[in-house]
């Protein structure tokens, strides 16, 4: 999708884990080759990921250190994010007076919280009910305790139209499973799928570039 947005960009592909290519391979195979004729830091790395944490500032960081480049901040927050999250939860069904929880993987790092936390504020602010930001794992409060938090306020005020629960993660796997296993588990109404290939979300890739290429990042 990015590729078909800038087609004159060589967009690649590369891992921090558990895939191939790993990242400092894909650095290196690149050269010298910038990625944007205006670009003369070589490659510019966009991490593909909704919060800052341990990959960005460690992984991604060393492995760019090592081969040169630029790295950008991670995608979130953002409000093309909160764009994705809203049409996700719509593709799901979701009523516009339904409070959602919005369940990321979850990390120890605090900034990383407080990433994830900037993205519910938007997704409240945008939709104009409660969102509370959750966690598959490493961080509190859980899927599962959310969503009761959210049946709970709904039983003891006005009649609930159910909870909804928004996935905060790129794909598919180990945690989209577990965070919908949860929300189900708690009673949740609705639980949207991965961010995936979302037309957002390509936007904000090349909006990460752009603002590498121009000295921004």
């Amino acid at each position: 999708m990015v590729r078909a947005r800038r087609p004159g960009i060589d967009v690649r592909v590369a891992y921090v884990q558990n895939a191939e290519p790993a990242l400092p391979q894909a650095l290196a195979g690149l050269g010298s080759v910038p990625a944007h004729p205006s670009a003369e830091r070589g490659a510019v790395v966009v991490p593909l990921l909704l919060s800052r944490g341990y990959h960005v500032a460690v992984d991604i960081a060393r492995a760019v250190a090592a081969q040169g480049g630029t790295v950008t901040p991670p995608l979130g927050p953002d409000p093309l994010l909160t764009e994705a999250l809203a049409g996700r939860l719509a593709e799901a069904g979701v009523p516009p007076r339904a409070p959602v929880v919005l369940a990321a993987a979850g990390s120890s790092d605090l900034s990383a919280a407080a990433d994830v936390k900037a993205q519910a504020a938007a997704l409240a602010e945008r939709r104009g009910v409660p969102v509370v930001a959750a966690y598959a794992t490493a961080a509190a409060p859980a899927v599962a305790d959310a969503v009761r938090l959210l049946r709970a306020a709904g039983a003891a005020g006005p009649p609930s139209v159910g909870v909804a629960v928004a996935t905060y993660l790129l794909a598919p796997g180990r945690f989209a499973d577990s965070v919908r296993a949860c929300a189900v588990e708690a009673g949740a109404t609705w639980v949207s799928e991965p961010l995936g290939a979302h037309p957002a979300l390509a936007d904000l890739v090349l909006r990460r570039h752009r603002a590498a290429v121009a000295g921004g990042a």
